[in-house]
């Protein structure tokens, strides 16, 4: 495409984005739009497809593995930083949603801030939601990385960061990255362990929520808490 006909498709793509808004845009001109940024010469729309291809969705590629993405012909650095800069945008909004609210009373918001966070990660992740005396987040954090199929998990070191943190409450959370929430018996087994070591303390372990590929389990709701 000459320099002129890139410069025509990008000022109708913006046009369409400002005047129709973003469901009018398909992803790959989602994708194109952002790397319009980082790779102001370059056409955009053959590695936006590729990204396409690769990846299979926008949420999927701008949340795939740096490596994986700099694997794409025409990325770059330039362009692997602005997939990455959405993501971080993207995680921070949900995120948002969720700060200095009452967490069980917008359970909703909140799942949509751990699947965005977890559902496409390739490898398991265990977090720890500390909340204060209203149920408010004080602090969302990574405790451990495992494998695509095991994480770790010390419950005297959970315990020991809600003593850190004043927190009252805690909500466990990781990712299955098959797909499939169905808990372990490990899993079972250690959500029954960290409630025990924080109830000794008189902190309350509301929930263990494990995040698949678009779908969630609650052990609460299962009657497994």
């Amino acid at each position: 495409m000459s320099a002129v006909g890139v410069d025509g498709h990008r000022g109708r793509m913006r046009a369409r984005l400002l005047t129709a808004g973003p469901e009018a845009l398909a992803d790959y001109e989602l994708l194109e739009m952002v790397l319009f940024l980082a790779l102001p010469r370059r056409d955009t729309k053959p590695i936006a497809r590729a990204l396409l291809a690769r990846f299979g969705s926008f949420a999927a590629a701008i949340s795939a593995p740096l490596n994986d993405i700099r694997g794409i012909e025409g990325m770059g650095e330039a362009g692997a930083a602005a997939l990455k800069t959405v993501h971080a945008a993207a995680l921070r909004l949900a995120r948002a949603e969720v700060i200095d609210r009452p967490v069980l009373g917008n359970w909703d918001r909140l799942m949509d801030y751990l699947t965005a966070m977890l559902a496409r990660e390739r490898i398991e992740q265990f977090r720890v939601l500390f909340l204060d005396t209203r149920n408010r987040l004080l602090a969302d954090e990574a405790q451990a990385r495992g494998t695509v199929n095991h994480t770790p998990v010390y419950p005297r070191e959970v315990v020991k960061r809600a003593l850190e943190l004043q927190a009252t409450a805690l909500i466990l959370v990781h990712n299955h990255p098959s797909g499939d929430p169905t808990p372990s018996r490990d899993d079972i087994e250690m959500t029954q362990e960290v409630k025990a070591a924080a109830g000794a303390l008189s902190i309350v372990l509301h929930d263990h929520i494990i995040v698949g590929n678009g779908r969630w389990l609650s052990l609460r709701r299962e009657g497994l808490l």
